[in-house]
């Protein structure tokens, strides 16, 4: 008993194997890759490595423009407010009165 309550416990180990990893296979693909760079064929790759995906605004696009900007978003907020003011006070004002 004692001796647990001063025990300090170890590190865990973290360490996942691969799961999809061939290392014949990657050598082969490294040894083609090189053997083609010298005899100078390409090949055109379906990755471009300077591509970068124009995605900016397109979620807003598909959602079909229902709140174009937040100027409209933070009018239509006022809009709700402004209304349940009014509903609210005219609620108060007739359950005060009778």
């Amino acid at each position: 008993m004692i001796g647990n309550f001063f025990h300090l416990p170890n590190h865990r180990r973290f360490s996942i194997p691969f799961r999809y990893y061939d290392p014949e296979k990657e050598e082969m693909q490294n040894r083609e890759d090189r053997i083609k760079k010298e005899l100078g064929i390409h090949e055109k790759k379906a990755f471009d490595k300077n591509y970068r995906p124009n995605i900016r605004g397109q979620f807003r696009r598909a959602m079909g423009n229902s709140s174009k900007t937040a100027s409209d978003a933070k009018r239509r907020s006022n809009i709700r407010l402004i209304t349940l003011i009014v509903v609210l006070s005219i609620a108060a004002y007739l359950f005060l009165k009778f």
